[in-house]
This record gives C-alpha cells, sequence and structure tokens, in this order.
C-alpha cells in the first residue's frame, strides 16, 4: 500500500508538472512534450503498481534513462547523484577514491599501480593485489568500471578491501579512507635535447591551460627551449575554454579559435584569443592519434589552420561536438550536446552523423567533402 501511495504522489506530482507546462505555450513542440509527458507518467504508475512481480522503480528509470539517450549520441549522458564522482573526474582531474589504477585480471579486478602518498599507497597495497571483496561485496566476474564505481566516494568515507595477494595463501582485510584524489593534466614535461622541449597533456581540466603555461615557461626560461613537441596522443578532450587558453598560448590576441553553431541562439559563440601569446614565434609540434578528440583536435585543429605549428601522426578521432552541463533534481547532471564546433578554416571535424542513423541503428559516417 505504501508503495501505491508513493506513486499516486508521484503521478499527481508529474500531473500538475504537465498542467502547469502546458499553460507556458500550446504550440507543437509543447504539446508533444507535455503529451508524451502525461503518457510516461500514467505508464510508468501502472507499471509498478500492477507488475506481476516486484520491480525496482529507481533501477527502471535509470534504464529508461539510458536507452532514451542512447538514441541520440554517446556524448549526453545521465550523471545521477551516485555517479557525480564520474562528473567531476571529467571536470577538474578530481574524485574521492583510494588513488590507484586497475585492471582486469580473469574473473577479478587486481590493482596495477597505486599512487604515491593515497590511500592504497598508505595501507600497502600494491601492485598485483587482487580485490576478492569491497564493503563485504564480492567482485568476482565484476567489470573494471564497476569496481571503480565501488571504490570511489565522497572523502574521508571509509571502505574496506579483502585481497588476495600472490604467494600469500590467506586473504588480507584492508581498511582504507577516501581521499581527495587529483590527477595531474600535464603529468610530463622535459627537454628531450638541449633546445627541443617537450609537454604532454593528458586531459583538458579546468587546470590544463595553467598547467601548460607553467611547464612551458619553466622550459623556456629555465632551460632555454627553442623548440616544442606538444604530445596531445590518448587525449579524449574536456573542457572547450581550456582548449581556446591552450591555443592562446602560441597565438596572438584576437585570433579565432573555434566558433560553436547549435539549435538555440545561446550556443552560437566565437571564441577568440583573450590574451597575449606567451610565444608566437617559437617552432610547434603536435602529436596526435586516433585517440586524439575534441578538445585535442580544436588546438591541433586551430594550429593546423592558422599555420601556426605541424600536425604528427594519425587521423584523430573525429569529435567536433559540444557539451554542456544541467542541473537536475536531486543532485543528478545531465551532460547534454547542445553544438557543433567549427575551427578557423571553417570545418566541423565530426566524423559520425548520430542526427541521420541508417535503418538498422547504425551510425553513417560523414564525407570529408561535407565538413
Amino acid at each position: 500500500m505504501k508503495l501505491k501511495k508513493l506513486f499516486i504522489v508521484l503521478s499527481v506530482s508529474l500531473f500538475a508538472f504537465i498542467f502547469s507546462f502546458t499553460l507556458i505555450s500550446y504550440d507543437n513542440t509543447d504539446f508533444e512534450i507535455s503529451k508524451n509527458l502525461d503518457i510516461f507518467a500514467t505508464l510508468f504508475r501502472e507499471l509498478n503498481i500492477y507488475y506481476v512481480d516486484e520491480t525496482d522503480p529507481g533501477d527502471l528509470m535509470n534504464k529508461g534513462i539510458e536507452k532514451m539517450l542512447q538514441s541520440l549520441d554517446p556524448y549526453t549522458t545521465y550523471y545521477p547523484e551516485s555517479k557525480i564522482e564520474d562528473f567531476k573526474l571529467m571536470t577538474t582531474g578530481q574524485y574521492g577514491g583510494i588513488g590507484a589504477l586497475i585492471r582486469k585480471s580473469g574473473e577479478y579486478v587486481v590493482i596495477s599501480e597505486p599512487y604515491e602518498n593515497f590511500p592504497a599507497q598508505k595501507a600497502d597495497l600494491k601492485a598485483g593485489d587482487i580485490i576478492v571483496e569491497i564493503d563485504g561485496k564480492n567482485t568476482r566476474n565484476k567489470s573494471t568500471g564497476d569496481i571503480s564505481e565501488l571504490l570511489k566516494g565522497q572523502p574521508n568515507t571509509k571502505l574496506s578491501l579483502t585481497i588476495q595477494r600472490p604467494g600469500e595463501k590467506k586473504e588480507i582485510k584492508k581498511e582504507l579512507t577516501r581521499e581527495k584524489i587529483q590527477i595531474e593534466s600535464v603529468p610530463y614535461y622535459a627537454m628531450i635535447t638541449d633546445d627541443i622541449g617537450y609537454i604532454r597533456l593528458t586531459s583538458f581540466t579546468n587546470k590544463a591551460s595553467s598547467d601548460v603555461k607553467s611547464a612551458f615557461k619553466d622550459l623556456k626560461n629555465k632551460h632555454h627551449m627553442k623548440k616544442l613537441i606538444f604530445d596531445l596522443r590518448g587525449n579524449p578532450g574536456g573542457l572547450l575554454i581550456e582548449a581556446v587558453h591552450i591555443s592562446n598560448i602560441f597565438v596572438k590576441r584576437g585570433q579565432e579559435i573555434v566558433n560553436t553553431k547549435g539549435k538555440l541562439e545561446q550556443w552560437n559563440k566565437t571564441y577568440k584569443a583573450m590574451h597575449d601569446a606567451i610565444d608566437t614565434d617559437i617552432p610547434l609540434v603536435i602529436l596526435v592519434n586516433r585517440s586524439s578528440a575534441s578538445a585535442s583536435e580544436i588546438v591541433s585543429g586551430a594550429i593546423q589552420d592558422l599555420d601556426r605549428g605541424v600536425i604528427i601522426g594519425e587521423r584523430t578521432f573525429g569529435k567536433g561536438l559540444v557539451q554542456t552541463s544541467r542541473q537536475l533534481s536531486y543532485n543528478a547532471k545531465l551532460k547534454v550536446t547542445t553544438a557543433k564546433y567549427y575551427i578557423p578554416s571553417g570545418r566541423c571535424i565530426q566524423a559520425l552523423d548520430y542526427s541521420h542513423r541508417n535503418e538498422d541503428g547504425s551510425v553513417g559516417k560523414i564525407p570529408d567533402s561535407l565538413i
């Protein structure tokens, strides 16, 4: 009975929302939205009340949301409160966890590398340790994604691990306290010859441009760098504005870096270099591969189009879509594709056309002649 009352309350709330929504406008789009919200609310209520077996409303809703978003593109993603740490990792490079790389090995996931001075190392976890249980839950046949989700959480929260260490017969129990883990966007930079510097950037988080500037200035001022290799191989992208700031290191103020175009006027923007460049003359080579995507392609595309440097490597991934985060109820978030981006020559490097799928549901490629 409590479950039925809950759904009656939910339905009444949804109907009230739908009614107020339809009062705003009566054009076709708004009518279709309100009509389908009404259908969905009634279906969801009837299904959960009358289905022969017990249902999990939260699980049903999550599956419905996932399937709905999968019909659009792989970059429009829903983050419930339980997965908000994944969202923070994507945008800031920070997350709450134990500070260790993990990998799949047979039926279990193992520790591949504990980060120095973080909980995994402090608890004396070692590379090769097999994770058997997390907080009493058996981890057999779990994916690395499943295990990563269990290991992450709010900083200062506790978790217990049961591990099997190679060479030891007894299982070992470990108690850990999660901490804030910061993954560096520039994990390495150095001089590789007397005059050639090297900077590797692995992600475009909110500190990426400041980290690249710091590395660049150190190599130039302290080590007398005369040429630069900028490595974007394997970099999946991140924040668009960080790509603009990084391009601005090498491109003079006022130069267009990228522009975006969306369905709504507010997403039509032109991004220009806003500051004085640090160095507009240093010979520049950018390394890319098939996993260099999104913001990586903005930087390499702008440098290429503006004849500011040379691009060396493989054909890049081909992601020309821009996502914006939207706050939802109950601390959830939606990362939604709002625009396409165009580098200075006018090219949109999006390789796949998600808006026009083939009859079998597959996605076709956009010919180079149409980008």
